[in-house]
Protein backbone atom coordinates (compact mmCIF):
# COMPACT_ATOMS: atom_id res chain seq x y z
CA UNK A 1 0.00 0.00 0.00
CA UNK A 2 2.81 2.22 1.25
CA UNK A 3 4.70 1.73 -2.85
CA UNK A 4 1.20 2.58 -4.41
CA UNK A 5 0.94 5.89 -2.59
CA UNK A 6 4.92 6.76 -3.04
CA UNK A 7 3.83 5.95 -6.73
CA UNK A 8 0.93 8.17 -6.99
CA UNK A 9 3.23 11.06 -5.45
CA UNK A 10 5.71 10.37 -7.71
CA UNK A 11 3.27 10.55 -10.64
CA UNK A 12 1.80 13.66 -9.70
CA UNK A 13 4.97 15.41 -9.52
CA UNK A 14 5.65 13.84 -12.87
CA UNK A 15 2.83 15.54 -14.10
CA UNK A 16 2.98 18.60 -12.81
CA UNK A 17 6.56 18.76 -13.97
CA UNK A 18 5.73 18.22 -17.42
CA UNK A 19 2.87 20.82 -17.41
CA UNK A 20 5.72 23.34 -16.07
CA UNK A 21 7.55 22.79 -18.95
CA UNK A 22 4.81 23.12 -21.63
CA UNK A 23 5.81 26.67 -22.07
CA UNK A 24 9.56 26.47 -21.15
CA UNK A 25 12.26 27.50 -23.76
CA UNK A 26 14.09 25.81 -25.20
CA UNK A 27 17.09 27.40 -23.90
CA UNK A 28 15.00 27.53 -20.40
CA UNK A 29 15.03 23.57 -20.00
CA UNK A 30 18.67 23.29 -21.31
CA UNK A 31 20.05 25.43 -18.41
CA UNK A 32 17.48 23.69 -16.24
CA UNK A 33 19.26 19.89 -17.28
CA UNK A 34 22.89 21.66 -17.23
CA UNK A 35 22.26 22.75 -13.64
CA UNK A 36 20.49 19.32 -12.52
CA UNK A 37 23.51 17.50 -14.12
CA UNK A 38 25.64 20.12 -11.99
CA UNK A 39 24.00 19.66 -8.77
CA UNK A 40 23.76 15.74 -9.14
CA UNK A 41 27.81 16.14 -10.03
CA UNK A 42 28.41 17.71 -6.72
CA UNK A 43 26.73 15.23 -4.46
CA UNK A 44 28.24 12.45 -6.32
CA UNK A 45 31.56 14.17 -5.11
CA UNK A 46 30.50 15.16 -2.02
CA UNK A 47 29.44 10.96 -1.58
CA UNK A 48 32.63 9.83 -2.97
CA UNK A 49 34.48 12.56 -0.60
CA UNK A 50 32.54 10.69 2.45
CA UNK A 51 33.10 7.54 1.70
CA UNK A 52 37.29 8.22 1.94
CA UNK A 53 37.69 8.31 -2.14
CA UNK A 54 38.55 11.49 -2.83
CA UNK A 55 40.66 11.03 -5.34
CA UNK A 56 37.74 9.74 -7.42
CA UNK A 57 35.56 13.06 -6.36
CA UNK A 58 37.53 15.21 -9.01
CA UNK A 59 35.50 13.59 -11.96
CA UNK A 60 31.86 14.47 -10.58
CA UNK A 61 33.24 18.35 -9.94
CA UNK A 62 34.09 18.95 -13.28
CA UNK A 63 30.36 18.71 -14.64
CA UNK A 64 30.23 22.16 -12.63
CA UNK A 65 32.77 24.03 -14.25
CA UNK A 66 30.95 24.73 -17.74
CA UNK A 67 28.31 26.35 -15.30
CA UNK A 68 30.20 28.21 -13.59
CA UNK A 69 32.78 29.29 -16.71
CA UNK A 70 28.82 30.75 -18.73
CA UNK A 71 27.91 32.67 -15.43
CA UNK A 72 31.42 34.33 -15.47
CA UNK A 73 30.94 35.19 -18.96
CA UNK A 74 27.28 36.87 -18.65
CA UNK A 75 28.57 38.86 -15.85
CA UNK A 76 31.62 39.82 -17.11
CA UNK A 77 29.69 40.61 -20.11
CA UNK A 78 27.18 42.85 -18.49
CA UNK A 79 29.97 44.67 -16.10
CA UNK A 80 31.50 45.87 -19.75
CA UNK A 81 27.95 46.78 -20.98
CA UNK A 82 27.57 43.87 -23.50
CA UNK A 83 24.02 43.69 -22.15
CA UNK A 84 23.42 40.07 -21.20
CA UNK A 85 22.79 38.35 -24.48
CA UNK A 86 19.43 39.96 -26.22
CA UNK A 87 17.07 37.59 -24.70
CA UNK A 88 14.91 40.47 -24.35
CA UNK A 89 13.32 42.37 -27.37
CA UNK A 90 14.12 45.79 -28.01
CA UNK A 91 12.06 48.57 -26.46
CA UNK A 92 9.29 49.83 -27.23
CA UNK A 93 10.07 53.24 -29.03
CA UNK A 94 7.08 56.14 -28.03
CA UNK A 95 4.44 56.58 -30.71
CA UNK A 96 2.60 54.47 -33.63
CA UNK A 97 4.17 52.14 -36.12
CA UNK A 98 4.79 54.13 -39.34
CA UNK A 99 3.05 52.29 -42.54
CA UNK A 100 6.68 51.41 -43.81
CA UNK A 101 7.56 49.81 -40.33
CA UNK A 102 4.38 47.88 -40.68
CA UNK A 103 5.44 46.65 -44.52
CA UNK A 104 9.08 45.65 -43.20
CA UNK A 105 7.35 43.86 -40.23
CA UNK A 106 4.71 42.28 -42.40
CA UNK A 107 7.70 41.38 -45.48
CA UNK A 108 5.09 42.86 -47.90
CA UNK A 109 6.24 45.49 -50.28
CA UNK A 110 4.66 49.18 -50.41
CA UNK A 111 0.96 48.95 -51.98
CA UNK A 112 0.21 45.35 -51.27
CA UNK A 113 -3.17 44.81 -51.32
CA UNK A 114 -5.59 43.49 -48.57
CA UNK A 115 -5.45 40.10 -49.56
CA UNK A 116 -2.29 40.08 -49.59
CA UNK A 117 -1.75 41.52 -45.86
CA UNK A 118 -4.08 39.11 -44.68
CA UNK A 119 -2.19 36.31 -45.81
CA UNK A 120 1.13 37.61 -44.48
CA UNK A 121 -0.52 38.42 -41.39
CA UNK A 122 -1.54 34.38 -40.79
CA UNK A 123 1.85 33.28 -42.47
CA UNK A 124 3.17 34.99 -39.38
CA UNK A 125 1.07 34.54 -36.62
CA UNK A 126 1.48 30.65 -37.23
CA UNK A 127 5.46 30.71 -35.96
CA UNK A 128 4.97 34.23 -33.87
CA UNK A 129 1.52 33.44 -31.68
CA UNK A 130 2.63 32.69 -28.18
CA UNK A 131 0.74 29.41 -28.24
CA UNK A 132 2.75 27.94 -31.02
CA UNK A 133 6.07 28.94 -29.33
CA UNK A 134 6.59 32.72 -30.22
CA UNK A 135 6.73 35.60 -28.10
CA UNK A 136 4.05 37.70 -27.16
CA UNK A 137 6.24 40.62 -27.94
CA UNK A 138 6.77 39.68 -31.33
CA UNK A 139 2.90 38.87 -32.12
CA UNK A 140 1.85 42.17 -30.97
CA UNK A 141 4.22 43.70 -33.64
CA UNK A 142 2.42 41.40 -36.27
CA UNK A 143 -0.80 42.30 -34.81
CA UNK A 144 0.36 46.08 -34.91
CA UNK A 145 1.27 45.97 -38.31
CA UNK A 146 -1.92 44.48 -39.87
CA UNK A 147 -3.73 46.86 -38.05
CA UNK A 148 -1.39 49.82 -39.25
CA UNK A 149 -2.30 48.69 -43.00
CA UNK A 150 -5.76 47.58 -42.78
CA UNK A 151 -6.58 50.79 -40.47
Amino acid sequence: MLWLILGGVVLFVLMGGARAFERASVTTIKSFLAWVAALGGIVLALLLILTGRGGIALGPLVMFGPLLYRKWQESRAKAIGGGGGGARPPPNRPGAMTRKEAYEVLGLHQGASESEIREAHRRLMRGAHPDAGGSDWLASRVNQARDVLLG
